[in-house]
């Protein structure tokens, strides 16, 4: 009865992001050494630029998608808590008690990753 959450559901929200950040400044660096023709060098930026942008929509359509996935694992997870209902506090078997309550921890880790998914869209959303 005890689900724990898949260790790929926490993994990687700001990782995914500071790779994304080194890889940017790596290129950019490169790009702006290798640059020396002012045409060329703004030619240069303005493809970076874009190259940004298109990783910020990337990171942001993949965090809402891991926060979706958060969703689904808590919406199972509490049908797996609907059998409380059926539970009364002189159940003979006390373990049943525990493994609910790892439920509701389950749930709880889950809403908290969900939500720190979404406001990391939500702060790149207000850097840029």
């Amino acid at each position: 009865m005890n689900m724990m959450i898949s260790p790929s559901l926490t993994a990687g929200c700001r990782t995914e992001e500071e790779n994304a950040g080194e890889l940017m400044q790596r290129i950019r660096l490169a790009v702006s050494q290798a640059a020396t023709d002012y045409v060329c060098k703004t030619q240069v930026d303005e493809a970076v630029q874009r190259f940004i942008s298109f990783e910020h929509s990337r990171l942001a359509r993949w965090r809402v998608m891991k926060a979706q996935r958060h969703l689904k694992n808590i919406v199972a997870l509490t049908e797996m808590l609907s059998e409380l209902e059926e539970v009364s506090w002189t159940e003979i078997d006390r373990s049943v008690f525990g493994e609910l309550a790892h439920l509701f921890e389950d749930v709880a880790q889950s809403a908290s990753l969900g939500s720190l998914a979404l406001r990391l869209v939500s702060q790149d959303a207000q850097a840029t």
